[in-house]
């Protein structure tokens, strides 16, 4: 069921800090039954505990490359939970981690030393997230306060989530967004080469446990 999962299942962190919203482009044809799109309707995201689906996430690290561009780094191993509550924020929580020696690069080589020299990953494996307030914003945008840990380093992190689907899913409820947030290296004690705020990217599904 994995290609159909694919195609049928939008990407999610958290879906519905919303009300009701237009509905996605057009579900695809010939799905198996059993598997459902997800649409732009909170009311789709139903309460419950969720687990990040790891086959369907991505997180994205952009730097800027001494003022040219963007490297875009991705981590390739993150595990993260969601309590969601629509009917109550306040009783909504996220926490994330992220395997620090994961991180990945173009350039040959570049991978081991930033987890290495920078992130310290021998020490510090895990960087991690947890929230401390949900807000919604529009019927398809919230902001999620946490706390982000890096190198042993907590500094308050806001979230802007997007949303991009909910829905039945394929088994199970899913939720579908992406979430933005913007740090500074100084703060967590990189060197001095990371002057420019690094944009974090995080694109991702949530599974409901039953």
């Amino acid at each position: 069921m994995t290609r159909y999962a694919i195609a049928a299942a939008p990407i999610a962190v958290l879906a519905a800090l919303a009300l009701p919203g237009a509905a996605l482009a057009a579900c695809p044809t010939g799905l198996p039954p059993g598997v459902y799109c997800g649409s732009l309707d909170p009311a789709a995201a139903v309460a419950g505990a969720y687990k990040m689906d790891e086959t369907h996430a991505a997180v994205l690290a952009k730097v800027s490359h001494i003022g040219y561009s963007k490297s875009v780094f991705r981590f390739d191993t993150a595990q993260a939970t969601l309590v969601w509550d629509p009917a109550d924020l306040s009783k909504s929580s996220l926490k994330a981690t992220i395997d620090t020696a994961s991180i990945t690069s173009n350039v040959p080589g570049f991978a081991k030393e930033i987890s290495g020299q920078f992130l310290k990953a021998d020490k510090f494996p895990k960087a991690s997230f947890v929230s401390t307030a949900f807000r919604r914003i529009d019927p398809t945008h919230g902001e999620i306060d946490g706390q982000f840990t890096l190198a042993g380093v907590t500094k308050p992190l806001t979230l802007k989530i997007a949303l991009v689907g909910a829905g039945k899913g394929f088994g199970h409820p899913r939720l579908g967004a992406e979430a933005v947030g913007v740090m500074d290296p100084q703060a967590y004690g990189l060197p001095s080469v990371f002057l420019d705020p690094i944009e974090l990217v995080i694109d991702a599904e949530f599974e409901r446990q039953d």
